[in-house]
């Protein structure tokens, strides 16, 4: 450990593992768990652990690592917006009237999401219910039920660790793309705050998202892609919060179905070709009335996005499926894109479970399934 890091008062230790910090709650324990309430306190801590050559891992909300269990050389740098007896020490600033809103990196996501919709401010309200921190949301460009992070990201403030600088930077700068930009998989920098732009209006986004659009009485006309319709953000957000819970993606502590990385493989984007061979396929064995059914979306470049759960079903794999004599992970009971815990599974359970539904989709439609957590101390592939 280096000397003088817990003489900060925003600094503090624990001894945690990866298990306590995860959302999949699988994982060993790090050789210590430094956490942070601030943004000035992760920069000197990640600093001065690198100064030294200490291995570490950055963890927000955990809600998107898959852990090992022999993790003992790593020390976690923990992102902790908690309000530590009611003073959030700045960790959240709204200005209502120009809709700026920033944000310290280890605040939970939708503690800032409930904010600023109290606050009548519009942009964020169709991400609610999405586990783990806002420094995540840009490093993955969080997205759900037609809206991304990268639609309302103003700035971003990153500790750069080569320079061991912090300065805020435009989401230009982060080439976004879908599920990615370019901070993921990398160590080179850390983001510290989230400074977002969100309208003033008290009205959502607009609601581009089948599903929820219906929920909200929208016409199918005046949905998707180019649509205008928006409705009052509380409105989007209750409707938006329904929808996850009932698929289990809102994190409860007594329900297994929680516990996981939220989805845990990204949609495929193909050529036009591959889907056209994926719909021959599943007209062949089962038939032309679910085949004209299958979901395809515009992905860019010509390119065509997949439905990652619609394959995983298509391929055999049901709610509730686990690898035969091990039920310690299984698929969602309520969403087959969710990997989860069933209250004593590890980490090469999870990878067990995974390499499954992964394999099976290979083989049954020539798609490989690319998982969106980041691992640590394990791999797919047991490598």
């Amino acid at each position: 450990m280096v000397p003088g890091l817990l003489t900060r008062s925003d600094v503090e230790t624990s001894p945690r593992s990866f298990a306590e910090m995860t959302t999949l709650r699988v994982g060993g324990s790090p050789a210590v768990a430094l956490s942070c309430h601030s943004a000035e306190a992760v920069a000197e801590v990640v600093g001065a652990l690198d100064q030294e050559d200490v291995p570490l891992l950055v963890v927000g909300g955990g809600s998107n690592l898959v852990v090992g269990d022999d993790v003992s050389g790593l020390v976690a740098v923990v992102l902790d917006g908690s309000d530590r007896g009611g003073d959030d020490g700045g960790q959240v600033e709204i200005d209502r009237d120009t809709g700026v809103v920033r944000a310290f990196a280890g605040v939970v996501w939708d503690d800032l999401v409930a904010a600023t919709v109290a606050a009548g401010l519009g942009g964020l309200e169709c991400l609610s219910g999405i586990p783990g921190s806002v420094g995540a949301t840009p490093v993955q460009n969080v997205g759900a039920y037609g809206a991304e992070v990268s639609q309302t990201l103003h700035r971003v403030q990153l500790f750069d660790r080569p320079t061991a600088t912090t300065s805020w930077v435009s989401p230009e700068s982060l080439d976004l793309a879908y599920r990615y930009s370019n901070l993921k998989f990398t160590s080179r920098a850390v983001v510290t705050a989230v400074e977002f732009q969100l309208s003033t209006d008290g009205l959502s986004a607009p609601l581009r998202f089948g599903e929820l659009a219906r929920r909200l009485g929208v016409a199918a006309d005046d949905a998707g892609q180019g649509g205008d319709v928006r409705r009052p953000v509380a409105e989007v957000r209750d409707m938006v919060l329904e929808l996850r819970r009932g698929k289990g993606m809102v994190l409860d502590a007594d329900d297994h179905d929680t516990w996981s990385a939220g989805s845990f493989f990204t949609n495929p984007v193909v050529e036009g070709t591959v889907a056209d061979e994926v719909q021959r396929t599943v007209t062949s064995t089962r038939g032309a009335q679910d085949a004209a059914a299958m979901p395809r979306f515009a992905g860019g470049d010509g390119r065509e996005k997949l439905s990652a759960a619609w394959l995983i079903e298509r391929a055999g794999f049901a709610r509730g499926w686990h690898v035969p004599g091990n039920d310690r992970a299984g698929l969602s009971s309520k969403h087959t894109l969710a990997l989860t815990n069933r209250g004593s599974a590890t980490s090469a359970d999870i990878v067990e479970l995974a390499r499954a539904v992964r394999d099976g989709v290979r083989d049954a439609f020539g798609v490989d399934l690319v998982p969106e957590p980041v691992w640590i101390g394990v791999t797919l592939d047991g490598e």
